[in-house]
């Protein structure tokens, strides 16, 4: 082996060692932590208010009055978090923890459901007016307006560019196209990076909006097909069901060596559940408030629930239908058996489940979950392509650049974007976990404000200017409209604020 390659070999060892030691303890304690803290803190707010999750998502399609709907912020926080990871990132960790590793998914989604509503609540809080009847909002923005510090925002913003903009497509479409070609070996990488290029292309040069109606259609669609094809793998194995529910939760807490994963025992099944879904749900690392804060709506908190939905789709759904997919896959899928890894795992399980013809079927949708991805990225680092200055030139010009990357990402071998990929996005999760904590009773204020008006049967519309249950008022301009002063709101607001609830 020649000096060069050596060093780049010793140089990817490191940065992996780095990286696992990052993420499996350090920015995963953290991310448990400031979860379990806004939880407490908002009274367990994603189970209180799950059915106003529900009829938010299920009424947010209007209202967006020439901006990004609530529907579509949504769709495009979806689209970012459902992608290849959910496919891939659930079977390494079923392969790594055993069937208990789901459970933990579970365990860190529910908590992540309350750390997502407090960072999308806090950019809706913040959010500043764009061109064309649009809002930009995000860490970068709630770094700003929120704790006055306009180099932080700065420096978060140039980071989310880099590693969301253009290093995450390349991971994510590096990885498509290894399974197309392991598909079908005569698809090269690059007719994959071709196909991406052409669709991504016009739709990213549309810009923000033309980035949200496509996602709006895509991301829930692939999502429900997915989810469908695991109804109806349930449906032929209903008598299995209880058997893999009870193995799921023997796992989880080591109660037969015969579940372990290929790392063995309790710990591999909890670290792997948890590193895996902290990083398919993205709760905490500052990316989807980046999404969230382009929303036209009536209230901070109402879009701050339909994110936190957002979470629960991602882990509680999609995710969950992998690992069924695979643990009910008895031919396939064995317990510490290395074997088949990753998507090629879950693209085996569905042919064993469905026969060999879904083999492309399945290759088709995760194209299309890694091209909605790549859409998702674009979003979230338009935003802050914005926040540094950057106008329809700039859009444009980075535009450019992301399907470039696309396209790159599909013929280069990025075993060490891999590694600097992921401890980028986990700088970014620990400067947006500590600046949410600090900016908390922003979101406790906007919650009170959210319940108080619920609970007179008023519609709740925030008003960010001499509101008494805010710590201050927001920026001029963006939550000052005049039907704000709907009848019973002020009556709310003082009830709440005299009664302390």
């Amino acid at each position: 082996m020649s000096q060069p390659a050596m060093s780049l070999a010793n140089l990817e060892n490191t940065l992996n060692q780095v990286d696992d030691i990052f993420y499996t303890y350090f920015l995963a304690a953290l991310l448990i932590a400031v979860g379990i803290y806004v939880t407490i803190r908002t009274r367990a707010v994603q189970l209180r208010h799950f059915g106003s999750m529900l009829r938010a998502v299920a009424s947010s399609r209007s209202g967006a009055q020439g901006g990004i709907s609530s529907f579509q912020a949504f769709a495009v926080g979806l689209a970012a978090r459902v992608g290849i990871g959910n496919i891939a990132g659930v079977a390494l960790a079923v392969v790594a923890g055993g069937p208990g590793a789901l459970f933990w998914m579970w365990v860190v989604a529910l908590i992540g459901m309350a750390t997502s509503f407090t960072e999308s609540t806090l950019a809706q809080i913040f959010k500043e007016r764009g061109r064309d009847f649009t809002f930009r909002g995000g860490p970068a923005y709630y770094i700003k307006n929120g704790l006055g510090s306009k180099t932080w925002g700065a420096i978060f913003a140039a980071m989310c560019i880099v590693s969301v903009g253009v290093t995450v497509v390349m991971v994510q479409t590096n990885s498509l196209a290894g399974v197309v070609n392991a598909t079908v070996s005569t698809v090269e990488p690059w007719m994959v990076g071709v196909a991406l290029v052409l669709l991504t292309g016009p739709v990213v040069l549309g810009g923000l909006k033309s980035v949200a109606r496509v996602t709006e259609v895509v991301a829930p669609l692939m999502a429900l097909a997915y989810v469908l094809v695991t109804i109806v793998v349930i449906l032929m194995n209903l008598g299995e069901i209880p058997t893999v529910f009870w193995e799921i939760f023997r796992g989880a807490f080591g109660r037969d060596q015969a579940l372990f994963g290929t790392a063995g025992g309790m710990l591999a099944a909890v670290l792997n559940g948890v590193r895996r879904g902290l990083f398919s749900n993205e709760a905490g690392l500052g990316t989807v408030p980046n999404a969230a804060g382009t929303a036209t709506t009536s209230h901070p908190v109402r879009q701050g629930l339909i994110q936190s939905f957002g979470v629960f789709v991602d882990t509680g759904l999609v995710c969950t239908a992998t690992g069924l997919l695979i643990l009910l896959a008895t031919d396939t899928y064995q317990p510490g058996n290395e074997g088949l890894v990753g998507a090629v795992l879950t693209q085996q399980a569905v042919a064993e489940h469905l026969g060999q013809w879904t083999t492309w079927p399945i290759v088709v949708l995760i194209f299309v979950l890694v091209f909605s991805t790549v859409l998702g990225c674009y979003s979230y680092s338009q935003v802050n392509v914005n926040y540094l200055g950057g106008e329809r030139r700039a859009e444009q010009a980075f535009g450019i650049l992301l399907t470039a990357a696309a396209f790159a990402g599909t013929v280069l071998t990025l075993p060490i974007v891999w590694a600097l990929t992921d401890i980028a996005l986990g700088l970014l999760g620990v400067i947006n976990l500590v600046v949410i904590v600090r900016l908390f009773p922003w979101v406790r204020g906007a919650l009170r404000d959210y319940e108080a008006q619920r609970a007179v049967g008023v519609i709740p519309v925030f008003v960010g200017h001499g509101n008494p249950l805010m710590p201050g008022d927001t920026l001029p301009g963006v939550w000052e409209d005049p039907i704000a002063t709907v009848d019973g709101r002020l009556d709310a607001v003082d009830d709440a604020r005299l009664t302390g609830n």
